[in-house]
């Protein structure tokens, strides 16, 4: 027989053998599920069925990665629009970081040095996957349903149809450039009214609704045990409290978001798909020097001209 001939045949019997073992994780990037005993690493990502969301490590400065969930398709400026991270106050390191979903049902998050960073501290007797959905939600189920969801656990953004309640809130990030836990949170209070809340290591304060006004005056009601506020796709938001709003843009058909910002206030954003822009379509206080810690502790807010949504200016105190 001819050599090149007996090449070509021990070629094609050695690629019809199964391989010895696998440098690679056992999950194909670009599924919407991540099975039990597997992980992702810094360069995997799971993209939701319709396209929409993606789910993997996002980078949050140089070699640090938070994982985190995604608008896949980028802004004009070629930004990413995340919307919940798991790891915000503890980046880890690109190299030899991953997440990992474990035969005994938890998922965990470990860094270079394999420890521990974050984890669901979930338990599971039967075979379970990690999913992402249409919805932008990351759910973790079994055969008997979800045992959890990133909706449970938002950072500084609701969807549509995920919930605020008790055990929820929203933080803002420290500032555009740092993701980590800020000074402004939206909550449900003691008294289950909706508020929003500066808090910082100086002093902490509620600002909204306006603090010297009781819960009825400022249209708002205690009556319920179990508060939950959520928005509509079509940009419909409802509070047990009481507390309504509509989207300026109502309507179906518009991809939305809610953000509590750096800047203490809370927006509702549309996306122009055209101009792949996000547009304000709903803020929650038209005049920013009312919300507290704007700022700074050592500075003065004032408006630029002297009507509602005047932009804001911060000058130094006198003296």
């Amino acid at each position: 027989m001819d050599t090149p001939i007996l090449i070509l045949l021990i070629s094609l019997l050695l690629s019809s053998l199964p391989p010895l073992f696998s440098i690679s994780s056992p999950h194909d990037t670009g599924s919407d599920t991540l099975p039990a005993s597997s992980s992702l690493s810094v360069s995997d990502v799971l993209i939701s069925a319709n396209g929409i969301f993606s789910a993997g490590f996002h980078s949050v400065g140089k070699n640090a990665y938070c994982f985190s969930i995604w608008f896949t398709e980028r802004t004009s400026d070629g930004n990413l629009t995340v919307v919940w991270m798991a790891n915000r106050n503890q980046p880890v390191n690109g190299k030899r970081s991953k997440l990992s979903l474990l035969k005994s049902g938890n998922l965990i998050l470990t860094d270079a040095a394999q420890f521990t960073v974050w984890s669901t501290d979930t338990k599971s007797l039967s075979l379970l996957q990690l999913q992402l959905l249409n919805t932008g939600n990351l759910i973790l189920r079994n055969q008997n349903g979800s045992i959890w969801e990133s909706f449970d656990s938002p950072t500084d953004t609701l969807l549509p149809n995920q919930l605020i309640t008790r055990n929820s809130k929203l933080v803002s990030s420290r500032s555009h450039n740092n993701f980590s836990s800020g000074f402004y949170s939206l909550f449900f209070d003691y008294d289950n009214v909706l508020r929003l809340l500066f808090d910082d290591a100086e002093a902490s304060s509620i600002y909204w609704p306006d603090p010297w006004l009781n819960s009825w005056e400022a249209g708002r009601t205690t009556y319920n045990n179990s508060p939950t506020a959520a928005f509509s796709s079509s940009g419909y938001f409802r509070s047990s409290d009481h507390f309504r709003f509509k989207a300026s843009d109502y309507g179906i058909g518009v991809w939305r978001r809610l953000r509590m910002d750096v800047d203490g206030n809370v927006r509702m954003y549309s996306l122009d798909k055209e101009r792949r822009i996000w547009r304000v379509s709903w803020q929650v206080i038209s005049q920013p020097c009312k919300i507290h810690g704007v700022c700074g502790p050592n500075a003065m807010c004032n408006y630029d001209h002297p009507r509602e949504n005047a932009g804001r200016r911060c000058s130094c105190l006198p003296g």
